[in-house]
C-alpha cells in the first residue's frame, strides 16, 4: 500500500491553510465584570430609590411618630415641640370620650371580617376550585370590589344607604316620609351598614387568598382520600384544611390589618362620627384637623401599632414553631 505523505515542520503545521481565519483560542478571564459601568448605575438607581422612599417614608416616620407621641406640637415650627412624657397616653385613656368606642368598634371590624366574609370566602374559593364552567368569570365578577377604590366603594354604597332613593330602602318600603331608615346617621345602624360594605369587598380578598392556597394542594391528598371513602365535606375537614395552615396564617394577619387600618369607607360615610368612631379616624382629626395636636395624634398611632404588634407577633411565632416541629 503506497501513500503521500508529506511531513510537515511545526512552522509549516502552524500555519492555517488559505481561506480560514485563524482558530483563537479562549483565554480564561478570570474575574471577568458581566455589568457595565451604565448597569451599575442602573441598578443602582432601580434599588436605591425605593429603599430611600421606604426608609423615608415608613422608618423614619414611623419612629418620628413615636418620638412625637411624647411631645405636644401644633406642626408649625420644631422650636414649639415640647416634652411632656406620658401626658398624652394619660390624658388619651382617662379623658377622651372617643378612644374606647373606638378600640371597641376596630375589634368589631375585627370579628365581623373573620367570622363573615373569610368563611364566605373560603367557601367560594372551594367551588371555584371544582373548575366549574365560567369560573374565570365569577372570579373576576367576586375580586372586583377589591380592585375598585375604597373611597369608590363608600360612594357606591352611600347610594344604596340613600334613605330616599337608596336600593335597600325602596326594596323594603322605607322610603316614605314617616318611614325612613337612616343606615348612615343612626348611631345604632351605621356601624353595622359600614360593616356590610366592607365584609362585601373582603370577601373577594379571602377568595383569592384561598384560591391560591387550593392550587398548591396536591391532587394525590384528594384521590387517596376519596379512596378511603371519605366523602367531599370529609376530605376538605380531615385533608384540605390541614393544609391551608400557612394560607390560614396569611389571612389571619391580612384580617387583623384590614381591621386596624380601616379608614376610607368610614370616612366616606360619615368622617367617622355618630358612631363609627375608629383608631384612625382619630388619628386623622388629631393630626390634621382644625387644631393640630400631632403629638396627641402621634400617641394614638404608637397605640395602635402596639396593638397590631400585640396581636400578630405572638401568633406568628407559635404558627412557626409549630412548622418547624412539624
Amino acid at each position: 500500500m503506497s501513500s503521500e505523505t508529506t511531513t510537515k515542520s511545526p512552522e509549516a503545521a502552524a500555519v492555517p491553510p488559505p481561506g480560514h481565519a485563524p482558530a483563537t483560542k479562549r483565554v480564561p478571564q478570570g474575574h471577568k465584570r458581566l455589568l457595565t459601568r451604565r448597569d451599575r448605575i442602573t441598578l443602582a438607581f432601580m434599588a436605591g430609590v425605593p429603599t430611600v422612599l421606604h426608609v423615608a417614608l415608613v422608618w423614619v416616620t414611623a419612629l418620628a411618630s413615636i418620638a412625637l407621641a411624647f411631645t405636644t406640637w401644633d406642626g408649625i415650627g420644631f422650636d414649639s415641640i415640647k416634652w411632656v412624657g406620658l401626658d398624652n397616653f394619660k390624658q388619651l385613656f382617662t379623658d377622651n370620650p372617643q378612644f374606647w368606642p373606638a378600640v371597641e368598634h376596630n375589634i368589631i371590624w375585627f370579628v365581623v371580617l373573620i367570622l363573615i366574609p373569610t368563611p364566605m370566602g373560603l367557601f367560594l374559593a372551594v367551588q371555584l376550585d371544582k373548575k366549574i364552567r365560567f369560573s374565570r368569570v365569577y372570579q373576576t365578577a367576586f375580586f372586583l370590589p377589591v380592585v375598585v377604590s375604597l373611597a369608590v366603594t363608600g360612594f357606591v354604597w352611600q347610594l344604596v344607604y340613600n334613605p330616599d332613593t337608596g336600593l335597600i330602602n325602596s326594596l323594603i318600603g322605607a322610603n316614605k316620609p314617616g318611614h325612613y331608615i337612616d343606615w348612615i346617621g343612626d348611631p345604632h345602624l351605621n356601624l353595622w351598614a359600614v360593616l356590610i360594605a366592607a365584609s362585601w369587598r373582603h370577601t373577594g380578598y379571602m377568595m383569592i387568598l384561598y384560591l391560591a392556597g387550593l392550587k398548591g394542594v396536591d391532587p394525590s391528598l384528594r384521590e387517596a382520600s376519596s379512596l378511603d371513602g371519605a366523602n367531599e365535606w370529609q376530605t376538605f375537614k380531615n385533608v384540605i384544611f390541614p393544609t391551608l395552615r400557612p394560607t390560614n396564617t396569611v389571612v389571619l394577619v391580612v384580617t387583623i390589618i384590614e381591621a386596624l387600618r380601616a379608614f376610607d369607607l368610614v370616612f366616606v360615610f360619615n368622617k367617622g362620627a355618630q358612631g363609627t368612631e375608629l383608631l384612625s379616624i382619630l388619628i386623622t382629626n388629631n393630626i390634621i384637623g382644625e387644631s393640630s395636636r400631632i403629638g396627641y395624634g402621634s400617641a394614638i398611632a404608637v397605640v395602635l401599632l402596639v396593638i397590631s404588634l400585640a396581636v400578630i407577633i405572638p401568633y406568628l411565632i407559635a404558627t412557626f414553631r409549630k412548622e418547624r416541629r412539624a
